[in-house]
Order: structure tokens, then sequence, then C-alpha cells
């Protein structure tokens, strides 16, 4: 019974951050406070965030916030989906611009843009496509926060497959994509752990792991 209640506590939160706002004056103020959550974060941390600080930093009524987000969990939620689009949009423009050969190609910009975005973008070092510290009070569950079903890796992995269009289709490569991306999470987190700027030597330590990695899943 818990199990189901919990389901549907995190469906109600995610189905918070997936009414967008369509008139402009509503959205200018959804954007305004995805962005003032993500400068917060920088400044508090995500134990230390709260929905009223949210709210006035972006200089919109606490009411506001409500109407758009639940609480802060799909807060966090519509801001880690979009981490997720804008990284998929830069990732899409240097595809299209290098044109690169191959998986190995594809993981090389996939981790270069990652990086990028870890460095410059605001919160992106809290919660890129989910929660990168411990899970602060209030939220109940990091590991959905892009998708009901899927936890944030598999989330991530499914639309980089379709990013990748037939490139990642061949047989078997729907779980290594699955174990390309826990072990990416990984080492770039303990990247950025030893280096704010992130460690360059483990940076190029993900990127061949990944290619050795996914290069045997290759057909001959």
């Amino acid at each position: 019974m818990k199990a189901q209640t919990d389901g549907q506590e995190r469906t109600e939160a995610r189905n918070a951050t997936r009414r967008r706002p369509v008139q402009r004056r509503s959205l200018e103020r959804y954007e305004r406070l995805l962005d003032a959550c993500a400068d917060l974060l920088d400044e508090l941390g995500a134990g230390a965030l709260t929905t009223k600080e949210v709210a006035q930093r972006a200089q919109v009524p606490i009411g506001t916030l409500y109407q758009f987000f639940s609480g802060k969990e799909s807060l966090l939620a519509a801001l880690a989906e979009r981490n997720l689009d804008r990284y998929l949009d830069r990732l899409a423009r240097r595809l299209d611009a290098e044109a690169p050969q191959g998986v190995g190609g594809f993981v090389d910009l996939a981790v270069e843009e990652f990086v990028a975005m870890k460095r410059a973008v605001p919160g992106f070092g809290h919660v890129d496509f989910g929660l990168v510290e411990r899970l602060p009070e209030g939220v109940s569950d990091d590991l959905h926060l892009l998708d009901d079903d899927l936890d944030n890796n598999a989330a991530v992995a499914l639309r980089l497959k379709t990013l990748a269009g037939g490139l990642l289709d061949t047989p078997g490569f729907p779980v290594a994509l699955r174990v390309a991306m826990e072990c990416a999470d990984a080492v770039l987190k303990l990247a950025f752990r030893c280096d704010p700027d992130g460690d360059p030597a483990l940076i190029a330590e993900a990127k061949r792991l990944l290619r050795c990695y996914l290069a045997d899943h290759l057909p001959a």
C-alpha cells in the first residue's frame, strides 16, 4: 500500500512539472523561477533550497510558484528536464556541425557537451539530469525526476538513443547504453569532485571507457 501511495505522490509531482504555461507572461515567470532555482542551488546547495526563497529571487508571489509546481521536488524535476532538453539541443547542433564518425565520435561530443554545461550552466553542478547531491528535505525520490517509470539515467539513455538515430540500434545496445550511462555518471561525478572544473585526466578516461566498452557491442 505504501509503494502505491509513494507512486501516486511521485506521479502528482511529475504532473505538476508538465503543466508548462503557454501564455507569454506566464512562461516568462516559469522560466524566471527555474533560473532563480538554479542560481540558488549554486549559492545554497539543494539541501537548503526552499520554494519561498526561489519565489523571492524570481520576484513572483509564492502562490504563482505553486501554480506551476507542487513543491520543491517538482521544481527540481522541471529544472532537470530543462537541463536535459538544452543538453540534447546543444549536442544535436554539434552533431550536425561536426558529423562525427561512428560511436566513438558520438561519445566524445556527448561527454564534451556535458562537461561544458557542468562548467558554465548555473545550478548544473547540483542538478544536471537528476540530483548530484544526497536527497534534500522535501524530495522523496531523485531517481525519477525525468520519468515516472524510468530512473534518470535510463531516461537520458533513451533520449540519446533517439538522438543518435540508427547509430545505437544494433542488437544489445539498449543494455550496453544503459550500462555506459551508469559508468559515465560515476566517473564524471568523480571528475568534478576532484576538481571544480572537472579533472581533465578523469574526463579523458570517461571518454576512453565509453569508447572501448561500446565498441565491443558493435557488429564485426
